[in-house]
Order: structure tokens, then sequence, then C-alpha cells
């Protein structure tokens, strides 16, 4: 049974909440891509006035994981180029972002997200290692001290955590991303810029492949849940 929203709150914590359980729904494909959505439908399965539903939807739209459809919405697709442009965007701005980082990063700050990687070492579930990959990211970008940057990689990150829990499905794909990140960081306290961006460069390159190469292979199977994936355009 699904919970219903607190009636006693106020529309705008009304919108937070529904807005959280949505996206943890999206993310961790409960909510299938191209899945159907009604106002009228989120309404009575959260006991969630109106407003507050739509409010909800917008903000799932401004990140990508819905779209309209007509009169009503649907859970947005897998599209495989937003995944390359992503991939490119990343290695764009990720790399100048570690170059900075290599420059303005205190000592500190550099043990700091040391101690999240050690804490994130991949010994649990796939929900665990999309977090800690999001997460290392983003706070790798911070040390950059470039807000817009920082967040421009988040943005991206919370754009590809749908197809992220397909790509670190695996202990030994979560450990391999792990141990990439690791590498990174070992340049970045080495103080190598250029090391460090040709790592993560590598690191996200590699990452997409896997990601589309899977998707690609596994269209069939993934229609056949219900999954929605648009194609790559024709060059």
């Amino acid at each position: 049974m699904t919970p219903s929203i607190p009636q006693a709150a106020d529309t705008s914590s009304q919108t937070q909440v529904l807005f959280e359980r949505l996206r943890s729904a999206v993310l961790n494909l409960d909510l299938m891509p191209g899945q159907r959505l009604t106002e009228r439908g989120l309404e009575a399965s959260y006991h969630a006035s109106r407003t507050p539903v739509r409010a909800a939807l917008m903000r799932l739209e401004s990140e990508g994981l819905a779209q309209r459809d007509g009169r009503g919405w649907i859970v947005a697709p897998i599209d495989l180029d937003e995944i390359g442009a992503l991939a490119e965007l990343r290695e764009a701005v990720e790399t100048a972002a570690v170059r900075l980082a290599v420059v303005r990063a205190s000592d500190a700050d550099i043990e700091a997200l040391a101690e999240l990687l050690e804490s994130t070492r991949p010994v649990g579930d796939e929900e665990e290692g999309v977090r800690a990959g999001g997460d290392f990211h983003g706070e790798l970008a911070s040390l950059s001290g470039n807000a817009p940057m920082t967040d421009a990689v988040r943005g991206a990150m919370t754009r590809l955590a749908r197809t992220r829990w397909l790509e670190v499905r695996t202990p030994e794909s979560r450990e391999h991303a792990w141990a990439e990140h690791r590498a990174v960081l070992a340049a970045l306290r080495a103080r190598d810029a250029d090391e460090a961006a040709r790592l993560l460069g590598a690191h996200i390159r590699s990452t997409n492949e896997r990601l589309v190469a899977h998707l690609a292979a596994d269209r069939r199977r993934l229609r056949a849940r219900g999954l929605a994936v648009l194609p790559a355009a024709t060059p």
C-alpha cells in the first residue's frame, strides 16, 4: 500500500514529501521509464491534494525524470542520446574542475574526500553504489571552488541516476568504479593535474561506453519489463 502524505502538513511540506517519494520510485525503477502518470491517480495513491501533486511533477520534470505527454505525464524514457551528451558534458566540466581542485583544495579538503571514498567502499547493494558514485563526483567537483561547475556535475549525476543503477548491478562493477575513483584521488593528493584529469576523463568515458553497450544489447529485455529506451540518433 502506498503511504499517504500527512494531511496536517502544509502545501509546501506535502510537495516536498511527495516529490521525494516519487523521485525515489523513478530512480529505483519502481516507476518504469515511459510509465504513464496521472495527477488524479497520484492524488488517490498518496492521498494528496492536486497542488502538491502538480508541483512535485514539475520538479521531477526539471530534473529530467518526468515529462509532459499531452494533457498528462509520463516517467521520462531512457534516452541514449542524452546519456552520450551528459558524458560529454561531464568529461569537459569534471576534468576542468579537478584541475582547479589540484590548485585550490586544501590538504584537509582532500583528506575529507578520501574519508568519504573509504566510507563508501562497495560492500552493499546497487543503491549504495549509485549514491556513493554520485557523492564522490559531486564532492570532487566542489573542491574546484566553482559553484556552477559543481551544480552542473551534480545535475548530470541526477539525470544519470536511473541508468547508473543498471551499470552498477554487480559487486564487480561497483568495485571497479571505486578503484577508479581511488586512482583519481591519488593523483589529486599528488597535486598532479594532468594525471588527475586523464584518469577522470578515462573513467567517465569507460563508464559511459559500458552503460551504452549494456543498454543497446539489452533493449529488448528492458522493453519486455516495460522500460522505455530511446535509440541513439543515426549520425
